[in-house]
């Protein structure tokens, strides 16, 4: 019989990433499945606007986040999806539970707040902190490895 494996405790899924090129047309389509705008982010100084979808009674929890890269012409297929998100309870337990089971932190929680680790397939995880934490060593001076 396997072994069982260690898991994060208390992990809340919160949200989908796909990058979009016309962010209209993307909202006009989840419109058709039921899904409404519940928030939008934009940053003049990343060049990006975040939009959440969810549909009615989902709101803050199993969204569909569109990322839309002001810059972008055009996006290989595959390239546009982005992650999957999870709220944790501690970031940094959460992250030294993976890298104890053989994984690299590809973006460590340097900000007490975000994370992301890729599965074996190479999907990228985000880990998002249940409020936040004080940034600690030695994730605070650690560095990304690879991409995420």
């Amino acid at each position: 019989m396997p072994r069982r494996a260690a898991y994060i405790a208390s992990m809340r899924f919160l949200h989908t990433m796909i990058r979009v090129s016309d962010p209209d047309a993307t909202i006009r389509f989840f419109d058709l499945l039921g899904l409404k705008e519940t928030r939008r982010f934009d940053s003049e100084a990343g060049r990006f606007t975040l939009i959440y979808l969810a549909a009615p009674g989902d709101e803050g929890r199993a969204e569909v986040e569109l990322t839309h890269n002001w810059d972008e012409t055009g996006y290989t297929e595959g390239r546009n999806f982005g992650h999957l998100a999870f709220q944790v309870d501690d970031i940094y337990a959460a992250c030294q539970t993976l890298i104890d089971a053989g994984y690299t932190i590809n973006r460590p929680p340097r900000d007490g707040h975000m994370a992301f680790v890729r599965t074996p397939d190479a999907i990228s995880i985000e880990l998002l902190q249940k409020g936040r934490l004080e940034p600690q060593e030695p994730w605070a001076s650690m560095p990304n490895t690879g991409h995420w």
